[in-house]
C-alpha cells in the first residue's frame, strides 16, 4: 500500500473517533458546570471588573476553593462506591489542630507535621471504612455518628483555646499565601491531588471497581471484585484528603479553633453532586467535583457583588443540588430505556 493510501486509511480512522470525542465532550456534565461557573465568572466581572482584575482578584478566584476541592474528591470517591462520609469536616478540624498543636508543643520539621495531620485523617477514615465495610452499617448512620463524635473529641481537646497564626512557623504560613507563576501554592496542590485520584480512577483496575461496585454492588459481589476492601479504600482515601485538606486549613487561615472545618461535608457532597457524581453511586468523575467545589464557593464570592441577600446565596446552592440529583435520574432513565430498546433489537 502507498503513503498516500496509509495516510488516507489513518485520517479515516481517526475522522470517527474524533468526532465520538468531541461529541462526548459537548454532551459532559462537566463541560456544563465549567460553562456555569465561566458564568459566574463574567457576569460578576462585568458587574464589578475588581472581582478578578485587581491585585487580589484572581488570586482569591483561584485560591478560596483549593481547600474545598481537596475534600470533593475524596467525598467523589466514596459517593461513586455508593456511600456518602459526613465526617470529613470533623476531621478536617480534628488534623487542623493537631497540626497547630504540634507546632507550638514539639520542634519536629514541618514536613513532619504535615504529614502526622494527614495521617490522623487517614486513621480516622479507617474507623469510618471498616465500620462500613465489616460492620454492614449503612454509611449514612455511620459518618454521621462520628461526625458528632470527632467534632466533640475535637471540642474536649480544645476547650477554649485556639492556635493563632503568631503560632505557626511562617514558612508553613507561606503555604496558604505564596504563589509559583501567579498560581497559590494551595491551588497546585489541589491541582496535583486532582489529577493523580482521577487517574487512578481511570487508569487501575482498582479505581474502576469503585464504578461497578457503586453501580451494582450485589453484582460485583457475585462477580468476586473485594466490595469491602474497595470501600475501605475510598474512606481511608478521603480520610487522608480531609486530612490534608486540615493542614491545609491551618496554613491557609493560621486561626484554628474547635470550629475548623464545620460544614465543610455538606459543602464537600454538594460539589460532588452539583459536579455530576451521582448520589446513588456509580457515576462521575473527581473532575466534575472539583469545578462543582469552584462553582459553590466561585456563588458565594460572586452574589455580594452582584447585590443579591445571602438568603438567595443558600437558595440557589439549594436548587443547584435538587437540579442535579433530578437530572441524574432523568439521564439514568433515559439510559435505562435505551439499553432495554438495544437490547429488544437484538
Amino acid at each position: 500500500m502507498s503513503t498516500a493510501s496509509t495516510a488516507t486509511a489513518t485520517r479515516a480512522v481517526e475522522a470517527p473517533a474524533r468526532a465520538s470525542w468531541l461529541r462526548r465532550l459537548a454532551t459532559s456534565r462537566e463541560l456544563g458546570i465549567f460553562l456555569a461557573l465561566a458564568l459566574v465568572v463574567i457576569a460578576t466581572t462585568v458587574r464589578n471588573p475588581a472581582f478578578v482584575f485587581s491585585p487580589d482578584g484572581f488570586r482569591d478566584l483561584l485560591l478560596t476553593p483549593s481547600i474545598l476541592v481537596v475534600v470533593a474528591v475524596g467525598q467523589a470517591v466514596v459517593i461513586i462506591s455508593r456511600n456518602v462520609d459526613l465526617s470529613v469536616g470533623s476531621i478536617l478540624g480534628l488534623s487542623a489542630y493537631l497540626t497547630g498543636t504540634l507546632f507550638t508543643t514539639t520542634e519536629l520539621p514541618m514536613v513532619v507535621v504535615m504529614l502526622a495531620g494527614v495521617a490522623l485523617g487517614a486513621l480516622l477514615g479507617l474507623v469510618n471504612g471498616a465500620l462500613v465495610a465489616f460492620g454492614r452499617v449503612p454509611a449514612m448512620v455511620i459518618t454521621l455518628g462520628t461526625l458528632y463524635a470527632f467534632r466533640g473529641i475535637n471540642v474536649a481537646w480544645t476547650g477554649s483555646n485556639r492556635i493563632n497564626a503568631s503560632d505557626l512557623p511562617p514558612e508553613f504560613l507561606g503555604l496558604g499565601t505564596q504563589a509559583i507563576f501567579s498560581i497559590p501554592v494551595l491551588t497546585i496542590i489541589a491541582l496535583v491531588v486532582l489529577a493523580a485520584v482521577a487517574w487512578y480512577l481511570s487508569n487501575t483496575r482498582a479505581g474502576r471497581e469503585f464504578y461497578a461496585i457503586g453501580s451494582a454492588p450485589e453484582a460485583a459481589e457475585l462477580y468476586g471484585l473485594a466490595s469491602r476492601r474497595r470501600v475501605l479504600v475510598a474512606f481511608v482515601l478521603c480520610g487522608t484528603l480531609s486530612g490534608l485538606g486540615g493542614v491545609l486549613y491551618a496554613a491557609r487561615y493560621g486561626t484554628v479553633n474547635s470550629q475548623a472545618g464545620l460544614g465543610y461535608e455538606l459543602q464537600a457532597i454538594g460539589a460532588a453532586v452539583i459536579g455530576g457524581v451521582a448520589i446513588v453511586g456509580g457515576v462521575g468523575t473527581v473532575l466534575g467535583a472539583a469545578i462543582g467545589a469552584y462553582l459553590l464557593l466561585t456563588i458565594a464570592r460572586a452574589l455580594p457583588v452582584l447585590g443579591i441577600p445571602d438568603f438567595w446565596q443558600q437558595a440557589l446552592v439549594g436548587a443547584l443540588i435538587i437540579g442535579a440529583i433530578v437530572l441524574d435520574r432523568v439521564l439514568a432513565r433515559r439510559q435505562s430505556k435505551r439499553l432495554l430498546t438495544e437490547r429488544s433489537a437484538v
